[in-house]
């Protein structure tokens, strides 16, 4: 069996690095499976030179297209042009994209279109904002794949009321749990400390990074301004991309509080999800990243799409009031923390090995 992996971004390697240690394992066990992958080049990231690979024990690319940087519409339609041309050179089994990206997107057209079956992992999750392009390329992703590998019930739920079963005759939907948990229990053993960092104890780890927040003057203000006032009594490390930091440096925002660092590679961001006493977030990722390592969770949006994370009591949603920011500040300080190491949620650390099972067996 082939399977070709289709991937754009750096969480997205991090992700398929726990499925691709599985079928590296299946391999070593005498099973004949390969895998190849194509990196699109969709985000460009410094920190993904070989060392990164290394560090983080994923195998590197096999196929590079250096696609970045464009318009959506460029983007997608020339990654499903290279795309196609490497399907066609390698004739795969089964063609695998993860989560919502461009790139998602372009590898299920691809295979769509040369009758090669599509496995899609994280299927089923919604936001219900279509305003979202990662909505829109995970509804249209879902709706041509052969089969969906949700990380939860409510993605299954999701799928069932979207009438999944009149899709196709061939399309399955499987609970495989979440890789990003399977990921996160490999990667606490390899943790590191970001260095130069000194950290005053008890802190809170925040990150801002959706256009939703970093590029409306108002919503920023009210957020900054809440973390600053935060910091004056627990120290706020907030690792910060530069153009977010070139925002703040340019506006009329009092950060004079805060622990703003550079961006951190993965290695050290899951030190500091462990090491912290509270995540506040815009991240989709970072929400379960908290919830793995059960440390609660603020996030500074207007909906999720892990809303069990909600219903368990683990992640507060606050949008960007600063009022609703500290509100759920001081009741996460003063509750007890919410018991948040459930196997049912996010399947206890095992979907790559369900996810490799199904492909074998499919």
């Amino acid at each position: 069996m082939k399977i070709i992996t289709i991937l754009g971004a750096r969480p997205q390697f991090i992700k398929a690095g726990s499925v691709s240690r599985e079928i590296i394992r299946q391999r070593e066990a005498g099973c004949d499976i390969q895998e190849v992958i194509v990196h699109t080049g969709q985000h460009y990231d410094a920190n993904m030179s070989d060392v990164f690979f290394e560090e983080m024990q994923i195998p590197k690319p096999d196929y590079f297209l250096g696609i970045g940087g464009k318009t959506h519409g460029a983007m997608t339609g020339q990654m499903i042009e290279k795309i196609e041309s490497i399907l066609v050179k390698e004739e795969p089994d089964w063609v695998m994209v993860y989560g919502d990206t461009n790139s998602t997107l372009a590898g299920a057209i691809a295979a769509s279109k040369l009758h090669i079956k599509i496995a899609h992992v994280e299927a089923g999750l919604r936001s219900f904002n279509m305003r979202m392009p990662e909505e829109v390329n995970r509804i249209l992703t879902d709706r041509i794949s052969s089969v969906l590998f949700c990380p939860t019930q409510a993605a299954v739920d999701n799928l069932t009321k979207e009438g999944v079963d009149s899709w196709q005759t061939d399309t399955s939907v499987v609970l495989s749990g979440d890789v990003m948990q399977d990921g996160a229990l490999f990667y606490k053993g390899l943790a590191q400390k970001p260095s130069n960092l000194n950290i005053a104890g008890d802190c809170v780890l925040c990150t801002i990074h959706r256009a939703e927040n970093t590029d409306d003057p108002q919503r920023l203000k009210q957020i900054i301004s809440a973390l600053n006032e935060i910091a004056q009594t627990q120290q706020v490390i907030l690792p910060l991309h530069p153009r977010t930091k070139k925002l703040l440096e340019m506006g009329e925002y009092d950060t004079s509080n805060l622990s703003i660092i550079d961006p951190v590679g993965y290695l050290n961001m899951v030190w500091l999800i462990d090491n912290c006493s509270l995540v506040m977030t815009d991240s989709g990722g970072l929400q379960k990243e908290a919830y793995f390592f059960g440390v609660p969770c603020i996030t500074m949006r207007d909906e999720t799409e892990w809303v069990e994370l909600v219903e368990a009591g683990a992640n507060v949603l606050v949008g960007a009031d600063k009022k609703r920011i500290l509100d759920a500040y001081h009741n996460t300080k003063s509750s007890s923390v919410v018991e948040t190491h459930s196997e049912d949620l996010y399947g206890g650390g095992k979907a790559s090995k369900r996810i490799v099972k199904v492909l074998l067996n499919g």
